[in-house]
């Protein structure tokens, strides 16, 4: 008999946690654990889930009166109140209610309202709300902490009366149910004269079930913030080399203006113009991904520029498929790379050259080619470049990070004839593009 009953309350704990599993499979409940604020419709939904799956438990436990361990009423109406506030423990206690009160316990609900509403309530008292996820029914730390660490004692203390309210909730269960027997269920030796330790087994099963879905929830809390933190910090490390430009390049700018005011008013009113749609582009808030015309079009801003100071010497051809124009590709892709080749491959030629650019679709996979017939690049750098050359480095990161191994990015270079890059990527038609 004593062997039995400390199975059921064994098998209880790993019903709560099963239950609790099911639960986070679903994407909506995830997302609704993340929120501490909810509206009205979040937390009707919430208390929805939690009541309808504890209240199945209530069921079967009425029908199959055998197997009376998967009855967690008590503890999901708390775990309700605590993860949701009065409004759902109120309400997931009511629900939770009903089939016992189909079975003639008319004072099941009371108490597991009550039980719901004593979930809030300790949920509103806490410092901080996260205080309920690192619930612990081993309260002797937090004893310690309130005499030796006077900055957690508030903490410690919460924690201590955390463990005291699901004991006296307990307590009011089994003493109800002592009272009133066909009016409460509970789990409880009903053996003469127990052995203490069994009682004490039912109130840490209690507590113990009330601790595993805050920390299997919790778990998945944390995997979703961690998911977005990472994705934060790759949309923020994605702004930062989308938005980089040499700095050179814009002292140049000015150096040439400042030299046009005088000789060629007008020509210098046209550059600070173009410069200013560049530092638009920059500055502005944009997507990960734009129509490979707006790319273009920025290039066009910064050869016209660079013209200004190369003149004659630096000469831009472009072979562009009309298709490729709407095609999306990552921002500020191209820039880097005509930078490095007016930079790097002719800008220490003594008659300059020409970039090039070229792009087709084949098999739906975008090609993009940037190449120069400047002075190249020497073999011992070439192995290198991917990594160390900021340019290169910073279009070949971004590539890996928005398409994994999806793409291919091919560098050939010959000292004294030039520089060829090719990349080729899948096939992003912009939501504006006519279907073909």
């Amino acid at each position: 008999m004593k062997q039995e009953y400390l199975i059921v309350l064994l098998i209880r704990l790993g019903v709560v946690a099963s239950l609790a599993s099911i639960l986070v499979r679903f994407g909506r409940f995830k997302t609704m654990l993340l929120r501490e604020e909810r509206t009205i419709h979040q937390r009707l939904l919430l208390a929805l889930s939690l009541g309808s799956i504890f209240a199945s438990g209530v069921a079967i436990r009425l029908v199959a009166d055998s197997y009376k361990a998967i009855d967690l009423g008590l503890e999901g109406s708390l775990v309700a109140g605590l993860v949701g506030g009065y409004v759902p423990g109120l309400i997931s206690g009511c629900l939770i209610s009903v089939p016992a009160m189909f079975g003639h316990e008319y004072l099941t609900m009371p108490l597991l309202a009550g039980a719901g509403a004593l979930g809030g309530l300790l949920r509103n008292v806490a410092a901080d709300p996260e205080e309920i996820w690192r619930f612990s029914p081993v309260f002797d730390m937090s004893i310690v902490r309130i005499f030796t660490k006077p900055a957690e004692r508030y903490r410690s203390v919460f924690q201590v009366v955390f463990v005291v309210a699901i004991l006296l909730a307990e307590l009011l269960r089994q003493t109800v149910n002592g009272l009133w027997p066909r009016r409460m269920f509970a789990i409880h030796p009903n053996w003469p004269a127990p052995h203490p330790l069994n009682i004490v087994a039912t109130y840490a099963t209690t507590a113990f079930a009330i601790m595993l879905p805050l920390k299997i929830w919790n778990n998945a809390r944390n995997e979703m913030k961690l998911d977005e933190q990472r994705r934060l910090l790759l949309q923020a490390r994605m702004d930062a080399l989308s938005r980089q430009i040499n700095p050179h390049f814009l002292f140049n700018t000015l150096n040439s203006v400042s030299s046009l005011i005088r000789t060629n008013p007008q020509q210098a009113r046209a550059v600070v113009y173009r410069l200013s749609n560049i530092l638009r582009r920059l500055l502005r808030k944009h997507e990960n991904f734009s129509p490979l015309g707006e790319e273009l079009d920025f290039i066009n801003d910064y050869l016209s520029i660079e013209m200004v100071r190369f003149g004659d010497k630096l000469r831009f051809e472009k072979e562009v498929a009309p298709e490729t124009l709407d095609r999306l590709v990552p921002s500020m892709l191209l820039q880097p790379l005509i930078e490095n080749s007016v930079k790097h491959g002719l800008s220490s030629k003594v008659d300059g050259g020409m970039v090039r650019f070229r792009s087709s679709l084949k098999a739906g996979r975008l090609h993009l080619l940037v190449e120069d017939d400047g002075v190249g690049i020497p073999e011992i750098k070439l192995a290198t470049l991917r990594e160390q050359g900021i340019g290169v480095s910073n279009v070949n990161e971004r590539l890996k990070v928005l398409f994994g191994s999806d793409y291919r990015m091919l560098i050939e270079s010959k000292p004294g004839q030039g520089t060829r890059i090719e990349i080729e990527i899948p096939e992003l038609q912009s939501s504006l593009a006519p279907a073909r």
